[in-house]
């Protein structure tokens, strides 16, 4: 078999089923959207504002791989600023109903509605008048008709070839899921600095920390004034080695800054009598101490930066080189 015709040939085998199984599934997310800019609108709109208004937690609940969905939402609600705990059904019923109190409220997800195991939880929440939202894809189902908000999810085709494994349901339920916690997530204004709080660790935490947490300061941070000679101005940027100096005024607000590649663009035998101001970049790149690192990085790497000045209003009190965000696993 030639180059072009392996470039060519149609997809066969497991690789041509793993296409039908996402194109199914896409079908399914496609159908979705279509609901929520028709039917479901008003629903999700209800769901988000019963579940923004409970002064409690969002109790989550379902069975089998319904559950597991179930336990997906119910991380990434609490990640986000919506306090959430799962409830399994079947613990429910031999005493957890006690983890779910008035101020609460219950999102049950089951695809038929019909979920025998998710009963005494639906009896529990309409006898303590307890908020339920359903999911699922029936609204005149048994759950459907029990809860105070049902999204009723449009009817699609698995992508099981027997029709039988939940897939394009459950994906489905995934996504109607992160519209839910992201919806709620904006209602409440949820910033990236919250979302620190959450997810200190790794390279997301790494991400959310601020320039104020790795800076350099103090006797680290390499500034001369405006008058001084290149000859100092070297000597003071090889005692931090960051490549440059942080050129101030007589008020100690930044005019500049002198790079490595200042230096190569000025180099002559006169370099080291020239003053600061002469050779220096009046127009440094420049973050407040309160940028993530994540788009410090990003500042970096668009505009090919190996350090930037960090200010306070206009004066420098920091500056963060590439490396630093190397150390903190940003990079």
């Amino acid at each position: 078999m030639t180059l072009l015709s392996l470039k060519t040939a149609e997809p066969t085998g497991a690789v041509a089923s793993a296409l039908r199984t996402l194109e199914t599934e896409r079908d399914g997310l496609s159908a979705l959207m279509s609901a929520l800019e028709g039917p479901l609108a008003a629903p999700f709109e209800a769901a988000v504002e019963l579940i923004a208004g409970a002064t409690g937690r969002v109790i989550v609940s379902g069975m089998g791989k319904s559950g597991h969905v179930g336990r997906k939402l119910t991380a990434t609600l609490a990640s986000t600023g919506t306090p959430a705990y799962f409830v399994h059904p079947g613990e429910a019923s031999h005493g957890d109903l006690g983890m779910i109190h008035r101020d609460d409220v219950v999102v049950a997800l089951s695809w038929s509605g019909e979920t025998s195991e998710l009963s005494d939880i639906t009896a529990y929440a309409k006898r303590f008048r307890v908020g339920l939202v359903a999911v699922t894809s029936s609204e005149t189902s048994t759950l459907g008709r029990a809860a105070d908000v049902c999204l009723a999810l449009p009817r699609a085709r698995e992508a099981c070839p027997n029709g039988l494994a939940p897939t394009t349901s459950t994906t489905m339920q995934l996504a109607l899921g992160d519209a839910l916690a992201v919806a709620l997530l904006e209602r409440r204004g949820f910033s990236a600095h919250e979302f620190r709080t959450y997810h200190p660790g790794g390279k997301l935490g790494a991400l959310l920390k601020q320039v104020r947490d790795v800076m350099h300061t103090g006797e680290r941070l390499p500034l001369v004034a405006i008058g001084t000679p290149m000859a100092e101005a070297i000597v003071r940027q090889s005692e931090t080695g960051f490549g440059c100096v942080v050129v101030v005024d007589e008020g100690g607000e930044l005019a500049g800054i002198v790079t490595d590649g200042d230096l190569r663009r000025h180099m002559g035998g006169d370099l080291l009598a020239r003053r600061v101001e002469e050779v220096m970049t009046r127009t440094p790149t420049t973050v407040p101490p309160d940028t993530l690192l994540g788009a410090a990085l990003d500042i970096i790497e668009t505009q090919k930066k190996g350090a930037l000045i960090v200010i306070d209003g206009r004066r420098p009190v920091g500056l963060v080189h590439v490396l630093d965000l190397l150390r903190a696993g940003v990079a």
